[in-house]
């Protein structure tokens, strides 16, 4: 059986991550901010009686940058904490239809520093994004 991927909109972007990592598709409501948080931790929130991280994926790709209004989240488990990213709007679930290409060396710093390769779905290829790298963000690269 093909890998299973999420297709989701982020910085404009149809981008592709691995559905296994992905525990469900959630709207954010009540976000609480962080002082002192990394600039792409937008805050936290509750759901089903948890407290989420609440990660603003296009500030981990482009530093400073953030877009208002709503949008989708996705709630992913990484090191046994739950942490919900924020992207655009997700869009589908799809198979792989191939093997992970690597990637070019001519994407922006924020899309090297998440990508994993491109992955083949239905003639088209999409960015594989690493939903840990968006999580650690843009300060993890200068540690």
């Amino acid at each position: 059986m093909a890998e299973l991927l999420l297709l989701v909109s982020l910085a404009g972007e149809q981008v592709a991550v691995r559905a296994s990592e992905v525990e469900s598709v959630v709207e954010i409501e009540g976000l609480t901010p962080v002082p002192r948080a990394g600039g792409h931790v937008a805050g936290l929130t509750a759901l089903r009686s948890r407290v989420l991280t609440v990660i603003d994926c296009m500030a981990s790709l482009q530093p400073g940058l953030r877009i208002e209004g709503p949008r989708d989240a996705m709630v992913v488990v990484a090191d046994g904490h739950p942490y919900a990213l924020l992207v655009d709007r997700v869009e589908d679930v799809v198979e792989a239809s191939g093997e992970i290409a690597p990637v070019p060396a001519s994407l922006s710093a924020g899309w090297t520093r998440v990508a994993t390769g491109y992955v083949p779905v239905e003639g088209t290829l999409f960015l594989l994004a690493d939903v840990h790298a968006l999580i650690a963000g843009p300060l993890a690269e200068a540690a």
